[in-house]
This record gives C-alpha cells, structure tokens and sequence, in this order.
C-alpha cells in the first residue's frame, strides 16, 4: 500500500520534490497545487474552550502578511526589520536557522502617513529543492540556499523590464514550473516573465499587457487540453503559455480601485476569479478555437463574495471565502454562483480533513465545518498579538500543525487528535 501522501502524488502526477522526507510539506503560497487544500488527516474535528495546544511561538520574523512555506523540515517566511524585508528559516520547533536581506521594505520608499498600516512583508517564499525564492515589495527577486540561507542569484525585476513599482508593493509569491520561474514585474520591457530557475536569466518576457499589476499569484493549469499559466492584472484575467510566454486569453475584470488581490481557482476547465471593492465575482469558461485560439463565456457574475485578499478556496463544488464590501463569510455555489449561506466576518481561510480553518483580520480563528447547507462553527480561540496591524497572513495547516502568523510571530498549534 502506498503512503497517502504517496497516493495523492500518484494521482496528480506530481513530482517528487514537492515532498519533503518527513511528510510535512506546503512548498509555497496555499500549498503544493496553490488550491488551499491540506492532506492532512487525523486532525481535531472540535476544538476545546481556549482552543487547541500551543506549541511553540517563533519571534524576530520581521512585520508583515507573508504566509509560511515549508519543505525538508524548516519554516520560511519573509518580513519587515528596520524599513528592510528579510527572509527568516526556523526549524520545526521556532528555532531561527538562518535570516538574510532581501532589499529594501516598501515603507522605506512610501513616505505618506496613510501607507504605515499597510507596511510589512508581502509575498510568501516559495521552496523547490533545495532552493527558496522570494520576491520582495521592491522587486528584488532572489533565490537562496535552503540549508544556509546564501544568496544563489537575484535580479531587480523592476529595473530589468522597465517597470514602475504598484502602489502598495509587489506582493506576488512566485510560481515555479518544470525549470522556470514565472513573476509579473508589469513593466514595458516585461508584463510577465519567465527566468530560468537555476540562474535568473531571462528566458521570455511578454509586454502584451500594459494593465497596473495585481496582487495576486499565479498557477498552472490545463485547460482544453492545454497546459497554461493564469493570473490577474489589476483590470483583467489572463492566460499565458508557460514555454513562450505568448497570450492565450483575457477576459476584462476589476474594481475602481484597480486592486485585485485574489488567486483564481481553475476547475474541470472553468476559472473562477474574484476582486473587492464591489467588484465580485465571475466564473470563465475559455474554449480552444478550430485555429487554435481561445474564446472565453461567461458562464455566471455575482456581486458576492467580491474578496479583498483572504483568498477563496473550492472544494466539493462550492466556493468558501471572505467577501469585502458584500459583507461577511459566504458558501457559493460554484457551477451556479448561488449563495448557500452567509456569516458575519471577514478574513483569510484554509482547509483540512472536513474543516475550515477562518481567521478573522482580528485574530479569532474558527473552526467551521466544510458543508454547503450553513455556518457550522465547532471551536474557535483568539490569536495572540504579535505586534501592530491586522491579522492578514493567510494560516496553513500542515503535518498536523496549525501556523497561524501575526506581524512579528509565528503561532503553531498542534491540532491533532489525541
């Protein structure tokens, strides 16, 4: 018999690398597939008053709203010291391992009063092998060794394709696909690139796009039997060819805000996109053409679930996530875009083993179950504080373990059963 986790590797005919020797691994932002799924099993299915133990807390992580990544038994995440982003490895226990420089912080270069709540680190590192890639607020994209944290490579992306720094700070965590590396630097000599994974060399670079940049990442995903790259600007959803970086497809979506920071959900050919500020939501359907090029339906808009930077996750055929100015949690139903239910709240979320895992932007954490028919919350616990701001980091669930990040601190949970 297999590992599951071997069986679920298998099945999605994914690469071994993904994961690590000792089963715990969520190698980049919302995990091996970007989808937000644990594999995890066995875990609590209630919580006690007070909430689940907690392990240990890692400080001197810097400011910031990255997530955490995990491969080969260390921690990565990157924040804020001292106006400078700084990517910091702990061990399985907190223990700080390494913490090396990655440029300067986006506060440093945004002097306006109104940009202090929103300073911080943004993008999660993303691990492949024995390398980690970062890419900071100020575009300086860097790989460093695992083990040591030394420098391999990095390139200004701003400077290298002639891009002018977003408003609030590049805040993308990095895609790596087969050898490449795929970032939006939204500049006229590069709106996405693609940089060999080993070196940083260009090895393609698309200016087809001339919107602002979202804030979003990308994923990998076969539509119409062909493999594509799908992403957000900030006035549309786009597709891109993964080998030569030509344009497949876009669809005009956004906000008056010009701020989508939600990844889109691919699904059985269908893709799912959402933005705040009123912006809502719209699911695709793009279909390859006799000649070869791709129309796009829209097979339904909604008004809910518009999500300002939670992130939405699908399971079971229903959408589960955060809306901004429709107000509070919401189930949708995916094919249809009918509401299921609504709850008070608002926040970032994940999954595991029947159970949603919703955090708050001020730092209660619920245990919900994962059904379509209500808001069924079976536990939930606040947070400590870690420092100033709210609570944004996106929280993972993996190898039994509940992260859950706050500014200058790493909370971890054991939420296994007993």
């Amino acid at each position: 018999m297999y590992h599951p986790r071997i069986l679920f590797m298998l099945i999605f005919n994914m690469p071994a690398a993904v994961f690590a020797a000792d089963g715990e691994t969520w190698p980049s932002f919302h995990g091996p597939r970007r989808d937000n799924i644990a594999i995890d099993t066995g875990l609590m299915q209630t919580w006690p008053e007070g909430g689940p133990e907690l392990l240990w807390m890692a400080s001197g992580i810097g400011h910031g709203y990255s997530s955490v990544s995990i491969s080969g038994g260390r921690i990565f995440t990157a924040g804020m010291i001292d106006r400078q982003t700084y990517v910091t490895a702990v061990d399985m226990r907190g223990k700080k391992l390494w913490q090396r420089l990655n440029g300067q912080s986006w506060q440093a270069s945004e002097r306006q009063p109104w940009a202090v709540p929103y300073s911080g680190a943004r993008g999660t590192p993303t691990v492949d092998g024995e390398t980690v890639y970062h890419l900071s607020e100020m575009g300086r994209l860097t790989a460093f060794d695992a083990r040591t944290g030394q420098e391999k490579w990095h390139v200004d992306v701003l400077k290298t394709f002639n891009a002018e720094r977003p408003k609030y700070g590049l805040s993308e965590s990095v895609l790596i696909y087969g050898d490449a590396l795929f970032c939006c630097p939204g500049g006229a000599g590069g709106y996405v690139v693609a940089l060999q994974k080993k070196t940083g060399h260009t090895l393609w670079a698309n200016t087809e796009i001339k919107d602002p940049v979202g804030y979003c990442s990308p994923l990998v995903a076969r539509i119409d039997d062909v493999q594509q790259v799908v992403s957000m600007s900030a006035n549309r959803v786009f597709s891109f060819d993964p080998i030569n970086g030509r344009m497949l497809w876009d669809y005009p979506f956004g906000n008056e805000r010009g701020n989508s920071a939600t990844d889109v959900i691919v699904s059985d050919g269908r893709v799912y996109a959402s933005t705040g500020y009123g912006g809502g939501s719209v699911l695709l359907r793009p279909q390859r053409q006799a000649n070869g090029d791709f129309s796009v339906t829209t097979l339904w808009k909604s008004e809910l679930l518009d999500n300002h930077h939670g992130g939405v996750l699908l399971l079971n055929d229903h959408l589960y996530g955060a809306g901004h100015e429709s107000r509070g949690w919401f189930c949708l139903d995916f094919s249809t875009g009918r509401k299921r239910w609504q709850a008070p709240g608002k926040g970032s979320l994940t999954y595991a083993d029947g159970r949603l895992y919703c955090l708050d932007e001020k730092g209660t954490i619920s245990l919900v179950k994962a059904t379509a028919e209500k808001w069924d919350e079976v536990g939930s616990f606040r947070v400590p504080r870690g420092g100033k701001g709210l609570y944004w980091a996106h929280p993972v669930v993996c190898g039994g373990r509940l992260y859950v990040r706050h500014s200058d601190q790493l909370f971890t949970y054991d939420i296994r059963k007993n």
